[in-house]
């Protein structure tokens, strides 16, 4: 997936009141805190010392200078950020990396409430 600006690497160190975690940076060592924008407990992806990565604020008046976008847990990464699943699943149509998907149902939602249909046949150039 492509991010507006290049992530940062860290290591986790805790993750409190929902939607606030602190890591420390791989470069440079600096300890900061980051939004998590998922609410959901999880499980298995909060342990201290896994390896996150940050994306930089774009609104330099944003509280939090970063937001926690992926975290490596069981042997992979995992997105931590709720809103990037749809964007990667568009970008990944667009970019003809899933193949087999023309032959799934239209039922989902997708991206700006579009039917799954509809990207996919736009992505195909229908």
């Amino acid at each position: 997936m492509r991010f507006p600006a290049p992530l940062r690497r860290a290591t986790l160190l805790r993750r409190y009141k929902r939607f606030l975690s602190d890591h420390r940076l791989a470069e440079g060592g600096g300890a900061v805190t980051a939004h998590c924008a998922n609410p959901g407990a999880m499980t298995g992806l909060v342990d201290p010392g896994l390896e996150t990565w940050l994306a930089p604020a774009a609104d330099p008046r944003r509280k939090l200078p970063y937001g926690w976008k992926l975290v490596r847990a069981g042997g992979g990464l995992v997105g931590v950020d709720t809103a990037l699943p749809n964007r990667l699943a568009e970008e990944a149509i667009a970019g003809s990396a899933l193949h087999d998907v023309e032959h799934h149902g239209a039922g989902a939602t997708f991206g700006r409430r579009r039917q799954c249909a509809q990207v996919l046949r736009a992505a195909r150039g229908d």
